[in-house]
C-alpha cells in the first residue's frame, strides 16, 4: 500500500464531488447545510482553485480529502489563521485512521512547517452528534461560535501548532 498526499488539481474534480457526496451523506441525513455536502462539481473546481485543496492517495486512488481556507483568500476563517474545511474521507476505504492521518498531515507539514502558521482553526455545526468532541480530543478548543444562516449554530474551533510563537 503506497500513500501519498498532494494538491488536488482541477483534473480531481470528479474524483473529489463524488468522494464528498458519499462522505456526507450522513451529514445529509442530520439536515446539516455543510458546503460539502450538496456540492456540484461547480463549487468543487472553485473550491480546488480558491483554496490549497490536498488529497491523500493509496496506491493512486484518491481516498481523503481536506482543504485550508487562507486567511488572504475569498472564504477567511474567523482568526486570521488558515481555516480547515471540507474534509472528507472515502467511507469505502474500510480503513481506521485515514482521516487523522490525512489531517495531522496538513496540520505539521503544511499549517505548522511551511506556512509557518501558530494555529489552525475550523468549524462545525452544533447539531453534529459526534465532531467536536472528536476534534476537541485531537487538541482543538472551542473557541467561537455563529448562526451563518444555514440552520445550525457553526462552533469553531482552534488548535495551537506551534508553542514558539512571538
Amino acid at each position: 500500500m503506497t500513500q501519498q498526499f498532494r494538491l488536488a488539481t482541477l483534473d480531481d474534480a470528479n474524483v473529489l464531488l463524488d468522494l464528498s457526496l458519499r462522505a456526507y451523506e450522513p451529514i445529509r441525513k442530520l439536515g446539516i447545510h455543510f458546503t460539502a455536502a450538496t456540492a456540484d462539481l461547480d463549487t468543487v473546481r472553485k473550491n480546488i482553485d480558491n483554496h490549497a485543496c490536498y488529497v491523500m492517495e493509496q496506491d493512486g486512488n484518491i481516498i481523503a480529502t481536506v482543504t485550508i481556507r487562507m486567511p488572504w483568500g475569498p472564504q477567511p476563517g474567523p482568526f486570521g489563521l488558515p481555516h480547515i474545511w471540507w474534509f472528507a474521507v472515502d467511507p469505502d476505504t474500510g480503513q481506521k485512521g485515514v482521516g487523522s492521518k490525512l489531517l495531522s498531515w496538513v496540520e505539521e507539514t503544511i499549517i505548522r512547517d511551511t506556512l509557518k502558521a501558530p494555529a489552525v482553526s475550523l468549524g462545525t455545526a452544533d447539531k453534529h452528534p459526534w465532531l467536536i468532541e472528536m476534534y476537541e480530543r485531537k487538541g482543538y478548543v472551542r473557541a467561537g461560535e455563529k448562526d451563518l444562516g444555514k440552520g445550525h449554530i457553526t462552533v469553531y474551533l482552534r488548535k495551537e501548532l506551534r508553542n514558539d510563537w512571538l
